[in-house]
């Protein structure tokens, strides 16, 4: 990757070579993963012609299926009592899809909201039927994750809704709630970024395009006893049993071919126990350069603070514009906050090399010396 070097460059970073990105999605694939469906795009193992190309009930490409679905299980520690779906309509589609399933007219769901996209899923919710707030952090613009304790929960819901890594408002749980009642949660942007303790969810669901692959599939986990329990009848392609039971219809082929492979380089590379100790130690540079001074201020209370997205701002957003400027021209791509918050994000995801890392805390540096 060519990146300039730490004084601020006279000429911009070549956008011929890889540069340097910190995109929320899509976002960064391993480099590996690339190659390799590049060399493979012709002809895929001798088939004669491109995965995109080959029947979607061809035994190659149940191959390509099954051994995803067996990573995602391995890397998870996940049982046969698990499904393995392979989706479309990203995250956004299971805002809908989840209380569609499994909330029943008369009954409730209880929904943490702690950024814009637990906003967005209750706001889906409620088209469905009754969804109530059971915690929220948005009094102090998703600063904080509310404590479990504080949490106004319904016994009788059928099921607590969260989203255990907000990517625009950068916080994230440290812990995976276990409740009397199944939990529901949007891992997108953490997906496989971390061990998970998967014994109190129901069903958890992510978009490909953070950790996982190219934008095109979603991943949805959901346990056989949850699935039993949603609502009958449904309709044929929004109803997660008509995807646990068989192959429906034609899937994102590409995508979910991409997505065996990231599974396969994570576990080739430890597995996500040991993504998680390079997460964190990516994580805790960009931190302590925030941290080690005034002119940088994160947004999100340090316990809480996201090891995926890390968002700050600057002390003016004139500076923040030059910040997001100066970086580009230095091969430092896409740190500009999301257009709802503004300020500065760096999104840290598995596939994000460390020496990136150590490029920005660089940049950040100098531009301080510079501008503070």
């Amino acid at each position: 990757m060519q990146v300039a070097d730490s004084d601020t460059p006279t000429t911009p970073a070549d956008r011929t070579q890889r540069l340097y990105n910190f995109s929320a999605g899509p976002a960064v694939l391993p480099e590996q993963v690339l190659l390799e469906a590049r060399d493979e795009l012709p002809v895929y193992d001798h088939v004669g012609a491109s995965i995109m190309e080959i029947s979607h009930r061809s035994a190659a490409y149940d191959e390509v299926e099954e051994s995803a679905r067996r990573l995602i299980k391995k890397l998870l520690g996940l049982g046969d009592d698990w499904h393995v779906l392979f989706l479309q309509g990203g995250a956004s589609m299971q805002f809908h899809q989840v209380p569609l399933n499994f909330l029943p007219e008369d009954g409730t769901a209880d929904y943490v909201v702690t950024g814009r996209w637990g906003s967005k899923a209750i706001k889906e919710a409620k088209l469905i039927g009754s969804a109530r707030v059971a915690a929220s952090s948005e009094a102090d613009h998703f600063a904080h994750i509310p404590p479990e304790h504080t949490w106004d929960l319904d016994p009788d819901a059928a099921y607590v809704h969260v989203t255990t890594n907000e990517t625009v408002n950068g916080n994230q749980f440290s812990w995976d709630p276990s409740l009397d009642v199944p939990v529901v949660t949007d891992a997108s942007s953490e997906f496989l970024s971390r061990p998970m303790d998967v014994e109190g969810y129901g069903l958890i669901y992510a978009g490909a395009q953070k950790n996982l692959g190219p934008a095109g599939v979603t991943v949805v986990l959901v346990r056989e006893s949850f699935l039993e329990a949603r609502k009958q009848p449904l309709p044929t392609m929004l109803d997660y049993g008509t995807h646990a039971e068989r192959r429906f219809n034609t899937p994102p082929v590409f995508p979910i071919y991409m997505v065996e492979k990231v599974c396969r380089w994570l576990d080739e590379l430890g597995g996500v126990e040991a993504i998680h100790t390079i997460n964190q130690r990516k994580a805790k540079k960009v931190y302590n350069a925030i941290d080690g001074t005034d002119f940088y201020r994160g947004t999100v209370d340090p316990k809480d603070r996201s090891t995926m997205n890390v968002t700050f701002r600057l002390p003016s957003e004139e500076l923040e514009t030059k910040f997001i400027k100066e970086a580009e021209h230095r091969g430092l791509l896409s740190l500009k906050g999301h257009r709802s918050v503004g300020g500065i994000r760096a999104s840290l995801y598995n596939a994000l090399p460390e020496a990136a890392v150590d490029a920005l805390v660089d940049f950040m540096d100098a531009f301080e010396r510079q501008y503070g």
